[in-house]
C-alpha cells in the first residue's frame, strides 16, 4: 500500500509541476508531460518498469479520448467539411505514408513494418497545434482552418488505423532468452477473458460483430434518455458520472468480446450522441479521467523512453527526427499549394503540421501490443516523435519571423482593385461587419467593403455582397475606395492593432471624418479613442446588455422596468468610459492603476444608487 501511494505521490507531483511549466512556456501540455515521464524515469529513476504495467491501465485514456472526440463531431458538420476533410487530409496522410513506407523499406525493414511506421508518423500533434493556434489567434487564417481540417482528418484515421495493426502483425517477435538466445513470443500471449467469436465460423463472426456494431448505434439512440432519466430520479450528482463511465467501459468491454477496437466503439458511440441532449453533460463527465488518463499515458511513454539509445547514436536519431519533418514539411507544402494556400497560410500550413504527434505514441504502443514493432524499434520511434514534438515550438518561432516578413508583400501583389468610391466605407466582413452592411445597403446607402480574407470575400460574392479583397490598413486602398469623399469609415477589423492602426491613419487623413470603430474590451476603448474614433462599440456589451435585460424580465421586473434599467446602465457606462479614459495609462495594467480602481468604484455605486432611484421612481409613477 505504501509503495502504491508512493508511485501515485510521484506521478502526481511530477504532472503538478512540469505541466503548468510547460505551459507557461509555450510547450503545451502534452510535452510538459513527456518531460516529467523523463525526469522521474530516466533522469531520475523514481520509477521503474512499473511504468509498462501503468501505461496498460492508462491507454484507457485513449478510449475516452476517442469517445470525446465523436461527441464532437456531428454528422453536417463532417459532411460540410467533407472537401477538406477527403482532400487535403486524406492525401496528407495518404502520401506521407506512402512516402515514410517507401523510406523505411530503402533501409531494409519489410513491407508491413514500413507501412505500420508510415501510418504512425503521418500523424501530427492534435494537442499542441490546437493549443498554439488558438494562443496566438490564428484557428480563423486560412492556414489554420487548414491545418484544423487535416487534424480532425488524422484523428478520424487513427480508428481504421488501431483495425489495421493487428493485421500487421509478425508471427513471432524475437526477444533474448536469459543465456543469450533468441527466444521468440507466440502469436498470441493471452486471449480475451470474455469472447463471443471464439469458435464461430467466418459468417457467425461478421455476424455478431455487426450485431455489436448495431447495438452501439442502436443503445446511443434509444437507451440513454430512459438511462439519464432513471438515473436523474436519485438526485446524484456521482450517479450521473458513473452512467457516463459505465457507458464508455461498456462498449469498450464489448468491441473487445468481438475481437473490435474498443476506441472503434466508443467513437462511434459519441458520434451517435454528437446530436443528443445530454452530449454535453456526457463530455463534462469524461473530460477530467481523460485528461488524467491521458496524461498518464504520456507520463509513462516519457518514462519509457530508452535514452540510451539516443546517448548510442544521437546523431542518427535527431537526423531521423528532422529527416520527418523535412520529408513531412514538403508534403505538406506542395499539398498546401494544389489546395489554393499561399504567403503566410502556406507557411502557417507547412510549418504547425510538420511533427509527428501524441496519436504516434498510442499507435507505437498498440503496434509493439500487437507484435508488429520490435522493441528496439519502437524505442527508437518513440524517441524520433517526441523530438520532433520538442522542436515544434521553435517552428512557430520560425513562422512568426516568416510572417511579419511576407505578409505585406504578398498583399501588395494580390490586393484587388477598387473601383467604386461609397458614401460609407466598411474595412472588415466578418461577422460584426456583415451585419452593420447589411442594415447600411438595406437602408439605401453605398458602401465598399475591403477584407483581407479572400475566403470570407468568395462567401459574401455568392450571396450578391460585393467586395474587395485587400489589407483595410493600407492608404493607397483606402484613397481608392474614397477616404477623401467618405462620410463614414466603419473599422471592423477583427485584429485590435490593425485597427488602431486604421483609426489613427484615418483621422489624420480626415479630420473631419466620422469613424465607428470595433474594440474588442474597454482598454482598446480607451486606445481608440484617443486615436480619434467617434463611435466605439465593443464586440459583446450590446448584446450581454440585451440579455441582462431577458435576465430582469425573468425575475421580476415588468419589461418597461427591465428597459429603463437597461437604458440607465448604458448611459451610464458610456458617462464611465468618459471618465476614466483621463486615467487610464497604456503601460499600466487597469487593476494596478489605484486613481483608475478608486474612480471605477466610485462609479460602480454611482450606477447602483442610479438605478435603484430609477426603479422607485418607475414604481411611484405607476
Amino acid at each position: 500500500m505504501e509503495s502504491f501511494l508512493f508511485q501515485t505521490a510521484i506521478y502526481l507531483a511530477a504532472a503538478v509541476i512540469a505541466v503548468p511549466l510547460a505551459s507557461r512556456l509555450g510547450l503545451g501540455s502534452v510535452l510538459g508531460y513527456l518531460l516529467a515521464g523523463i525526469v522521474i524515469g530516466p533522469v531520475i529513476g523514481l520509477v521503474g518498469s512499473e511504468a509498462q504495467d501503468l501505461q496498460h491501465f492508462a491507454e484507457f485514456g485513449v478510449v475516452m479520448m476517442l469517445f470525446v472526440i465523436g461527441l464532437e463531431l456531428e454528422p453536417r458538420a463532417l459532411w460540410d467539411m467533407r472537401h477538406r476533410l477527403i482532400g487535403l487530409g486524406g492525401l496528407q496522410i495518404t502520401v506521407t505514408t506512402l512516402a515514410v513506407m517507401g523510406a523505411m523499406m530503402a533501409f531494409g525493414q519489410i513491407w508491413s513494418v514500413a507501412l505500420a511506421v508510415g501510418l504512425a508518423l503521418a500523424l501530427s500533434s492534435t494537442a499542441i497545434v490546437l493549443q498554439t493556434l488558438s494562443e496566438k489567434g490564428l484557428m480563423q487564417t486560412g492556414g489554420g482552418r487548414s491545418a484544423f481540417s487535416v487534424l480532425l482528418t488524422q484523428d478520424i484515421a487513427v480508428i481504421p488505423i488501431l483495425a489495421l495493426l493487428p493485421l500487421l502483425a509478425l508471427p513471432f517477435v524475437p526477444t533474448l532468452a536469459p543465456d543469450g538466445s533468441i527466444s521468440h513470443l507466440p502469436e498470441e500471449e493471452a486471449r480475451v477473458a470474455m469472447s463471443l467469436v471464439d469458435g464461430l465460423p467466418g459468417w457467425g463472426v461478421t455476424l455478431v460483430t455487426l450485431a455489436a456494431v448495431g447495438v452501439v448505434i442502436l443503445g446511443g439512440i434509444y437507451l440513454t434518455r430512459p438511462l439519464f432519466r432513471f438515473i436523474h430520479a436519485a438526485h446524484l450528482r456521482e450517479m450521473y458520472t458513473a452512467l457516463a463511465l459505465l457507458i464508455v467501459t461498456g462498449i469498450a468491454l464489448l468491441m473487445n468480446a468481438v475481437g473490435l477496437s474498443p476506441a472503434l466503439g466508443t467513437f462511434l458511440a459519441g458520434v451517435v450522441l454528437a446530436n443528443s441532449e445530454f452530449r454535453h453533460e456526457l463530455e463534462s463527465d469524461i473530460q477530467p479521467f481523460k485528461g488524467l488518463l491521458l496524461g498518464l499515458f504520456f507520463i509513462t511513454v516519457g518514462a519509457g523512453i530508452n535514452f540510451q539509445i539516443l546517448f548510442k547514436d544521437p546523431a542518427l536519431i535527431l537526423g531521423l527526427a528532422v529527416a520527418l519533418m523535412a520529408l513531412k514539411g514538403t508534403i505538406l507544402y506542395i499539398l498546401g499549394r494544389v489546395f489554393h494556400l499561399r504567403g503566410r497560410d502556406l507557411w502557417l500550413f507547412t510549418l504547425s503540421l510538420a511533427q509527428a504527434g501524441e496519436f504516434g505514441f498510442v499507435l507505437v504502443a498498440f503496434a509493439l501490443k500487437q507484435n508488429v514493432f520490435s522493441q528496439n524499434l519502437a524505442a527508437m520511434l518513440l524517441l524520433v516523435i517526441a523530438l520532433s514534438m520538442l522542436i515544434t515550438p521553435l517552428l512557430f518561432i520560425v513562422y512568426d519571423q516568416l510572417s511579419k516578413r511576407i505578409g505585406d508583400k504578398k498583399e501588395d501583389r494580390d490586393a484587388d482593385t477598387i473601383e467604386e468610391q461609397g458614401t460609407v466605407i466598411i474595412a472588415g466582413i466578418g461577422r460584426f461587419g456583415q451585419i452593420v452592411n447589411r442594415l447600411v445597403q438595406s437602408s439605401g446607402f453605398k458602401t465598399v467593403v475591403i477584407d483581407h480574407d479572400m475566403e470570407t470575400i468568395e462567401v459574401m460574392r455568392r450571396f450578391g455582397v460585393k467586395g474587395y479583397f485587400g489589407d483595410p490598413t493600407r492608404p493607397d486602398l483606402l484613397r481608392a475606395a474614397g477616404l477623401d469623399s467618405a462620410r463614414v469609415l466603419v473599422v471592423a477589423l477583427d485584429s485590435p492593432d490593425a485597427c488602431l492602426r486604421l483609426v489613427t491613419h484615418a483621422r489624420r487623413e480626415r479630420p473631419d471624418l466620422h469613424i465607428v470603430a470595433r474594440a474588442h474590451d474597454r482598454s482598446d476603448v480607451y486606445r481608440l479613442y484617443r486615436a480619434g474614433a467617434n463611435d466605439i462599440v465593443r464586440e459583446l456589451f450590446d448584446s450581454s446588455l440585451r440579455a441582462g435585460r431577458y435576465v430582469l424580465e425573468n425575475v421580476g421586473l415588468t419589461e418597461f422596468e427591465a428597459a429603463e434599467a437597461e437604458r440607465t446602465f448604458y448611459a451610464h457606462d458610456r458617462y464611465t468610459v468618459r471618465e476614466l479614459a483621463d486615467l487610464w495609462d497604456p503601460n499600466t495594467h487597469s487593476s494596478r492603476n489605484k486613481a483608475y480602481v478608486a474612480r471605477a468604484q466610485e462609479l460602480e455605486k454611482e450606477l447602483e444608487t442610479a438605478l435603484l432611484l430609477k426603479l422607485e421612481t418607475d414604481e411611484n409613477t405607476e
